[in-house]
């Protein structure tokens, strides 16, 4: 069994910290595919549109049949372990630091053999769940669950290696002035963060909820260049995972708006911000992206739906969020080995959201999302129906979904 989580050690200046390397990435393009199903949490591969038989690994042309019609479908995660070994020296830099490391070959109930990483509560011969996990370098690999859970499975350090469980890290919250900021950190002090940082800009400014601000208050306004410095030399060496809850959503059209004011402060708070944050922060964070089982691990940012297919009442705000996106793709790669996960979310139950008729997300549904897609280390996911709805459309057509949104 897993042995849970030992308490974090203080750091000892005579101890390097291990260097933030990561595993081998190269990938065809059929490989690269693979991933896009790690990241948003699917067990998919790709099937034959001929004879249906499943592919893995990923290829150009069916090894049943030689068809090319290959696409990609969910499929049955169950499987069997046929045979397993501990890698205990490698060649490979990144795996040398990290051995012993289990792998094994693993019979899918849907047809193909795959060799697999093996959790530690992974026997052999037993029947496991399989997943598709994203490693350091971004790439898809399989990763052998237990068929049933077990105590402190998520503490193995395997799997830690390829998500970004906050229990034992620190956290900053970078806006605690908010329901959702607040929310969010109260879920992660009940998921187990050893230590969560609340942003506040403009202290002396009171706001809802400030009586029972969960987590430790830190002055940070991410539109002052000099905020991130003080923030940044105080705290800066201390945070593992960051939470962009900064959101400045605001209702009109860009002629309606009458000048560009608004779109200004959007721009600061949704783009601008983060990415002073990101130059301040970033470096620190890709340090220590290596540093064991408590290393830095996430940068998260909450995105608005509207940043893909803007509605005509928000048009000026889904170009701020449209920048957000982008600045989030970009850090994508920058930031590795640390995680960048964008939350995507529908319309908030805030009062900037008023007009807007249900469903909405709540501040507990969106805390919840986050707390998932940390703990199983998805890049991307999807918070509310109206959001998923449109995540759907826009995978399908993305130029028909934005003609019905002109049109509405």
């Amino acid at each position: 069994m897993t042995a849970p989580l030992p308490p974090r050690r203080p750091n000892d200046p005579l101890r390097p910290t291990r260097a933030p390397m990561l595993p081998p990435g190269s990938r065809s393009r059929a490989g690269l595919a693979l991933a896009c199903a790690a990241a948003d949490g699917r067990f998919a591969l790709q099937v034959c549109a001929a004879c249906r038989s499943p592919q893995y690994p990923p290829r150009d042309v069916c090894r049943t049949c030689l068809g090319t019609e290959l696409r990609w479908h969910e499929v049955s995660s169950g499987g069997v372990v046929l045979a397993e070994t501990t890698v205990r020296i490698s060649n490979d830099p990144y795996f040398r630091s990290r051995t012993p490391w289990r792998t094994g070959l693993v019979q899918l109930d849907c047809g193909p053999s795959v060799v697999a990483h093996l959790h530690g509560d992974v026997a052999n011969a037993a029947r496991v769940r399989m997943t598709l996990r994203l490693d350091k370098s971004g790439q898809a690999v399989m990763l052998a669950m237990p068929e049933h859970d077990t105590s402190n499975m998520q503490d193995d350090p395997l799997l830690r290696e390829m998500t970004c469980d906050p229990k034992g890290r620190r956290v900053l919250v970078t806006d605690g002035r908010t329901g959702f900021g607040q929310e969010i950190a109260r879920a992660l002090i009940a998921a187990g963060a050893a230590q969560v940082f609340t942003g506040i800009a403009d202290t002396w400014k009171p706001f809802p909820g400030q009586a029972d601000l969960p987590g430790e208050t830190v002055e940070l306004d991410i539109t002052d260049s000099q905020s991130i410095q003080r923030m940044t030399a105080e705290f800066g060496g201390r945070i593992d995972i960051v939470v962009n809850t900064g959101l400045h959503i605001r209702p009109g059209a860009v002629l309606a708006r009458g000048d560009t004011i608004s779109a200004r402060e959007e721009l600061e708070i949704a783009c601008l911000g983060p990415m002073r944050l990101a130059q301040a922060l970033g470096p620190a964070l890709r340090a220590r992206g290596g540093d064991g089982t408590h290393g830095a691990c996430a940068w998260v940012d909450i995105i608005s739906i509207a940043a893909l297919a803007p509605s005509p009442h928000y048009a000026a705000t889904a170009m701020a969020q449209a920048a957000r996106l982008s600045l989030a793709q970009a850090l994508r790669q920058e930031l590795r080995p640390v995680r960048v996960i964008t939350a995507f979310t529908g319309p908030l139950e805030d009062d900037w959201h008023q007009a807007v008729p249900p469903p909405k997300v709540t501040p507990s549904a969106l805390a919840s999302a986050i707390i998932r897609a940390l703990r199983e280390g998805h890049e991307e996911t999807v918070v509310g129906d109206s959001a998923r709805d449109v995540m759907e459309r826009w995978k399908d057509n993305p130029n028909l979904l934005a003609r019905e949104l002109a049109a509405g």
